[in-house]
């Protein structure tokens, strides 16, 4: 059955017209202005992302694992924020894990009609061994993703904990999670183009959770990611710097202790003489 009486703000008719006629200046100065909603529209959603990040963490911390689902864009940021955990924090890779409808090769190409089946998604997750401990978030704009729908059905069905992102109140996705998040950003500067301020508040929401699950796992000390693996110059760089300022050595020999020991975090830990700086 479609969903024809649910209403898709998503879908609704910018509140600009005639784009084409507009300079870059006016053009780029209406994006901005559509943009700078969307803080304010996650703002209201604070406390429903509050109560999915208090639910993940317990999880998480007894060895549970973090699953995004999407299609499109919001499967692709899924990836994108997964992706990014284990350099930052140290975390193994397969802890927070992106998984996008028609599989990794949709993350740079459209694979048509991928999200339309909504068998696959539990499919998807079952190759991950899925299980009670887990978490599965489930990404969509418009909330009405058949592939999101069916896999947040089917893990809710399972026991596993259910959260969801979208941008239309009410939607499909939304109900089918047991905890969603409801960000309603409104029209699009493009109508219906929703990699715009859809998918900026998605990306937005995202950072909040990773990042809030990974500083309740432990993985932040004081404001620092002492975890971060060193897989470049520039964080090599940084870490050496975060060494010095805990420890008071030179910045060679904060180097060498963050090279011999791998991260911030054993590098500071194995330091003979932590200086006044460095005192808990």
């Amino acid at each position: 059955m479609h969903m024809c009486a649910f209403q898709k703000i998503t879908e609704s008719a910018s509140n600009h017209n005639h784009l084409e006629k507009m300079s870059v200046t006016e053009l780029l100065l209406n994006i901005n202005n559509e943009d700078k909603t969307v803080p304010l529209a996650v703002e209201q959603a604070l406390p429903q992302i509050e109560n999915l990040v208090e639910q993940i963490v317990p999880r998480m911390i007894k060895g549970g694992r973090l699953f995004y689902i999407g299609a499109g864009t919001s499967g692709r940021l899924g990836i994108v924020d997964a992706s990014e955990c284990p350099p930052t924090y140290g975390v193994p890779h397969g802890m927070v894990v992106g998984i996008i409808a028609g599989g990794d090769g949709a993350i740079r190409k459209a694979v048509e009609f991928a999200e339309d089946d909504e068998n696959q998604a539990w499919q998807d997750l079952q190759q991950h061994e899925i299980g009670e401990l887990d978490t599965v978030i489930g990404i969509a704009a418009s909330g009405t993703t058949p592939y999101v729908v069916g896999g947040l059905n089917a893990a809710r069905n399972k026991k596993i904990l259910t959260g969801s992102i979208v941008c239309n109140p009410g939607s499909p996705v939304a109900l089918a999670a047991e905890y969603p998040v409801e960000v309603a950003v409104g029209p699009e500067f493009v109508t219906g183009s929703t990699r715009m301020k859809a998918g900026t508040a998605q990306k937005l929401v995202l950072n909040m959770i990773s990042t809030s699950v990974m500083i309740k796992l432990g993985r932040v000390v004081g404001n620092r990611m002492v975890d971060m693996q060193l897989s470049n110059n520039k964080l090599v760089d940084r870490g050496t710097r975060m060494v010095m300022e805990a420890t008071g050595h030179s910045f060679n020999e904060a180097e060498k202790l963050l090279l011999k020991y791998g991260s911030v975090r054993n590098a500071i830990k194995a330091s003979p003489n932590p200086s006044k700086g460095g005192e808990q």
